[in-house]
């Protein structure tokens, strides 16, 4: 069980590099659009979370409940954005930002609200 929780906590990291870096990637463009990554980085993430917390939940770990309420919550704000915007040949630079700064935040969550980095 150890290997397949390694393996989505890998492709649950990959999913928000794809999803994040593709977003900044356009940082320079005139043109802001939900690209490829864009939208395959956002469900990678959020599916490989959902199924992360029930492995982790199966083998008996210990989950915080409400950090995983906001990291679905967000991860589902982004998902619902992204796939909502998919179709358009270019998005407002308003709801790129969000995006960006919303994916920045669910990682921000995932990284200081973890006992393994120490509390506030």
């Amino acid at each position: 069980m150890q290997a397949v929780r390694l393996i989505l906590l890998l492709l649950h990291v990959l999913g928000f590099v794809a999803f994040v870096g593709a977003l900044i990637a356009q940082r320079s463009q005139a043109t802001k659009m939900i690209t490829g990554p864009v939208r395959d980085g956002a469900g990678v993430a959020v599916v490989s979370g959902v199924a992360l917390t029930a492995v982790i939940q199966a083998d008996g770990g210990d989950l915080d409940i409400a950090k995983i309420a906001v990291k679905l919550g967000i991860g589902v704000l982004i998902l619902v954005l992204t796939l909502a915007n998919l179709r358009r040949e270019q998005i407002a630079t308003r709801l790129w930002a969000a995006l960006l700064v919303l994916g920045v935040i669910d990682i921000g969550v995932a990284i200081f609200w973890s006992p393994a980095h120490g509390s506030w």
